[in-house]
């Protein structure tokens, strides 16, 4: 079984420092091969939608209004009439009470575990938080400010790279507030199933905690739109209670930089979550809401953006498969590839950078070691494909004649 449960002791789970930091510091003093190229951080380079500038200088004076903490009324139903038409919804969202805007879907992760802790009033003094082991720093952090215990459960090849739901005994659901999961899984890419989803419902349902369902990526995909917690509660009933979606425009539209999301779902929950953030959370700038309402509203550039990613898993498959087999997750826009045989993730990232001035990301650093000193990421390295095609040509043929070499 692997779950941690070690000794409860606040921020045990909490990394040190950011896996940016970390491998700042692995490859400090370190010379690359070659001109460097770097493939860690998912920040996105494609172009942003064309219609992005004219829309903020058409909300240009909305930069003098506090907005409201709720959204305005345009923003909430152009994401509600989005995931309705992404998840065939039937008009089930409650675009007045079940959506919210988010200063992207980072902040709504930071801080859904303490509004989960609170509203759900188990009177524990260290109530539990279940995260997918590797996992977004994000939800350590959201765990870490709940006062929680952070219950890591390793996300392995075996089961597809989720959370073994079979791991989980029932005192620890009892005691369980919320549960993080993203997908498309990050880093792997990979997809839960609707059964999946309904099983994760029930036990939100039976044991009373909140899932917060991170789909980010959920629009980066190769061929078939992988499904959603929201889809899978419709067809299961019962609404959307104990479900909160977070997505943003962040990797859909290359907007990170706006830092514009939404939470939605259960509207209990999100009309109690919007009192307690008229207190706390900063407010999405209404020119920012605009953009967003237009962005839902589109989805020419959204194909274009996948079509661009695809082509770099085109490229990826030419050069690596023949040393690795397949490469190609189902979503997202990394490669999450085992190289154990040359080496642990650590020393593999350093001996690219130092023989091919390649930067990828040391998969151990985006896990956390459990009890028995195992780490999920440990043979693995993260591969950004953020970059222009060119440029992500020229490192995965720098990658698959040094891993050739080596092998």
């Amino acid at each position: 079984m692997n779950v941690s449960q070690k000794a409860y002791r606040r921020g045990a789970s909490l990394p040190h420092s950011n896996p940016f930091q970390r491998l700042a510091a692995l490859l400090d003093g370190e010379t690359p091969g070659l001109d460097p190229i770097v493939m860690t951080i998912g920040e996105p380079q494609h172009a942003i939608p064309a219609f992005t500038a004219d829309v903020l200088m058409e909300n240009i004076d909305g930069f003098r209004r506090y907005p409201p903490i709720t959204g305005t009324p345009e923003f909430r139903a152009a994401v509600a009439s989005w995931l309705d038409r992404r998840y065939n919804l039937d008009g089930m969202i409650d675009a007045e009470h079940g959506v919210l805007p988010l200063n992207g879907s980072r902040e709504g992760l930071s801080f859904g575990a303490i509004a989960a802790r609170d509203q759900l009033g188990k009177e524990l003094d260290h109530p539990v938080v279940i995260l997918p082991n590797p996992f977004y720093q994000t939800y350590a952090a959201a765990a870490h400010v709940a006062d929680a215990e952070a219950v890591l459960l390793d996300a392995v090849a075996d089961n597809g790279f989720l959370p073994d739901l079979d791991s989980l005994d029932t005192d620890l659901l009892e005691r369980t507030v919320a549960f993080y999961i993203a997908s498309p899984t990050n880093p792997e890419g990979y997809i839960a199933d609707i059964p999946y989803w309904q099983r994760l419902i029930g036990l939100a349902r039976k044991h009373r905690f909140f899932i917060f369902s991170d789909e980010c990526y959920s629009e980066i995909y190769r061929e078939t739109p992988p499904p959603g917690i929201l889809e899978a509660a419709k067809a299961m009933g019962g609404g959307f209670s104990n479900i909160i979606v977070l997505n943003s425009l962040s990797k859909r539209s290359n907007l990170a930089g706006l830092r514009c999301g939404f939470a939605a779902g259960d509207p209990v929950f999100l009309t109690k979550w919007a009192r307690f953030r008229g207190l706390a959370a900063p407010q999405v700038p209404l020119p920012a809401q605009a953009v967003a309402v237009r962005a839902y509203q589109d989805e020419d550039h959204v194909i274009e953006n996948r079509r661009l990613y695809n082509e770099k898993y085109a490229a990826a498959e030419r050069h690596l498969n023949p040393i690795l087999g397949p490469v190609t997750p189902e979503a997202g826009f990394f490669l999450w590839l085992d190289t154990g045989r040359w080496g642990d993730s650590v020393t593999v990232t350093r001996d690219l950078w130092r023989a091919t001035g390649v930067k990828v990301l040391p998969g151990s650093y985006l896990a956390s070691d459990q009890p028995d000193g195992g780490n999920p990421g440990r043979n693995y390295i993260r591969v950004g494909l953020v970059a222009p095609l060119e440029k992500t040509e020229i490192a995965l043929e720098r990658m698959a004649n040094w891993l050739g070499e080596k092998a």
